[in-house]
């Protein structure tokens, strides 16, 4: 089953058992995905003039890597969003706290319903070895050739592992 399909039919069943957040996060995902297509569909309309709408249409549709992208990214949203509000942990007043703690649960509650449909993340060792074996490749030798790095890196880690960390991971090793 496609992604896109997966996602549709989870939505169904969170619609019939209730599930509000479950509801909200996958209508907004379904949402970012359908955003993706249009962009898509845009350029492909710019690019090959005199496509027939059906062709367009259909090679506007996301493959399941393009979908995990826009997965990612909305995992990514939450993680930001709850690394910003936790970092608002100086003076507030109770209420304020209250407030700041339940949004930090919702992104959190909203951060594990995307985390369902995103392959399995790579370890810490996993991605070392990769960037091990990536910087031997390239021959990178100083943070001035992080971007071949990073180039070879990206499309074997992508949707497996947060960019922030792998880039973090080979400027230890290139420094």
């Amino acid at each position: 089953m496609a992604l896109k399909e997966k996602i549709t039919a989870d939505l169904k069943d969170a619609l019939k058992g209730k599930k509000e957040l479950e509801v909200s996060v996958l209508r907004m995902l379904l949402a970012a995905i359908l955003n993706k297509e249009k962009e898509k569909r845009a350029k492909l309309a710019k690019e090959e003039e005199g496509l027939k709408e059906e062709e367009l249409a259909k090679k506007s549709q996301l493959t399941d890597e393009e979908m995990l992208e826009v997965v990612s990214s909305e995992a990514k949203k939450r993680k930001e969003a709850i690394e910003g509000f936790s970092a608002l942990g100086g003076p507030a007043s109770d209420g304020e706290k209250d407030k700041i703690e339940r949004f930090i649960n919702k992104e959190k509650q909203e951060l594990e319903i995307l985390k369902e449909y995103l392959p399995e993340q790579l370890s810490q060792e996993k991605i070392k070895k990769l960037a091990q074996g990536a910087i031997e490749k390239v021959g990178a030798t100083s943070l001035k050739d992080i971007g071949k790095v990073m180039a070879d890196l990206m499309p074997k880690v992508q949707g497996k592992a947060d960019g922030n960390t792998v880039s973090k991971i080979v400027k230890e090793f290139l420094s």
